[in-house]
């Protein structure tokens, strides 16, 4: 299809770091585009956009109905993050939210296109040496996040099958850019405190992905007919080490450079009886090391996106160098380095 300004996209989490993205690329594409955000969310800048906001959120009904009504296309942005507590909790937002969202769009009979954002964390957690989408997502995950991804994603493609969904999921990895609030902010306490530590050698490679590469994949997605029931790895195709972000990091915020390092195999023993610990005293923040830390810091994590580049004519235009000062111009710029 091809988007125009007869289209209406419908945008869940539209105040998160992608959703807020899509939006704006919606606006500079002279593209309708209606906003699901919490009340609780912080949604000033998309009244300064004149966007179209629903307030709702996944587990209300009404909300979803709302915002579908007369789009055509809805890109799937929401989803409860973290990497601790209940797996329900996860779940009755991550899939049976999803499953709301699901049947309000194909009831409503406009929809031509839903792009659901995955995540490279429904592949196993083990070291990743240029894994593409043959591989099956582990269904048995390591924490409630990365569980009810897989899921997700299932469920989506079971629509595609039964229902013939107009579907097409998108597994983006680690996600960087502006107005990111969840992990880069946690990771500037810990270098101006000088907490932060390399969990190994610091060499083993991310999983990034500029914010603004991924919306690239996404609006050709969108725009891609030959693509349903298709699922995309995306990364910025230049991986770096953990170590070239995080110092990029500290360079660009002035941050002491770390120089702490934890051998990878006391780490992981770490945080296996740290979460046994947490999970027997009913701890309801994570522990300091955990499996999804383990994860982020301490696993190579590459993944091929040539499916992406062959089927999406996906070319990452923007470096990582370049991305992360971007970002870290957004934060100097907000006054939260």
């Amino acid at each position: 299809m091809n988007l125009t300004e007869n289209d209406l996209v419908f945008v869940t989490g539209a105040t998160g770091l992608v959703g807020s993205h899509v939006v704006e690329e919606c606006r500079k594409r002279n593209i309708p585009v209606r906003a699901l955000a919490r009340s609780s969310s912080s949604a000033d800048f998309l009244k300064e956009w004149n966007v179209d906001i629903v307030t709702g959120d996944l587990t209300h009904a009404e909300s979803l109905q709302k915002g579908v009504e007369g789009a055509t296309v809805v890109v799937h942005c929401a989803a409860k993050v973290g990497d601790w507590g209940p797996v329900e909790d996860y779940r009755s937002v991550n899939v049976d939210g999803l499953e709301t969202l699901l049947q309000a769009a194909e009831q409503n009979g406009t929809l031509k296109k839903f792009v659901h954002i995955s995540s490279l964390g429904v592949y196993q957690a083990r070291d990743h040496h240029g894994t593409d989408e043959s591989e099956p997502p582990n269904k048995e995950g390591i924490d409630g996040y990365t569980l009810t991804k897989v899921e997700s994603e299932l469920k989506v493609l079971d629509h595609v099958k039964e229902k013939q969904l107009p579907a097409v999921v998108v597994r983006p990895g680690f996600v960087y850019g502006p107005r990111d609030r969840t992990v880069l902010p946690r990771i500037f306490e810990k270098l101006k405190s000088k907490q932060f530590a390399f969990l190994g050698s610091g060499e083993k490679l991310m999983n990034n992905v500029y914010v603004g590469n991924l919306i690239q994949v996404i609006f050709k997605a969108i725009e891609n007919d030959d693509v349903i029931g298709e699922r995309f790895n995306v990364t910025d195709g230049r991986l770096v080490s953990k170590k070239e972000f995080i110092d990029r990091i500290a360079e660009l915020g002035s941050y002491p450079e770390p120089k702490k390092h934890v051998p990878l195999g006391v780490a992981k023993v770490l945080a296996t009886v740290l979460e046994k610990v947490y999970r027997a005293l009913g701890k309801t923040e994570a522990p300091i090391l955990s499996s999804a830390r383990i994860k982020f810091l301490g696993l190579n994590l590459d993944y091929s996106i040539e499916k992406a580049k062959k089927e999406l004519d996906y070319d990452p235009q923007i470096d990582f160098q370049e991305g992360m000062q971007r970002t870290m111009n957004w934060f100097k710029e907000q006054g939260l380095t």
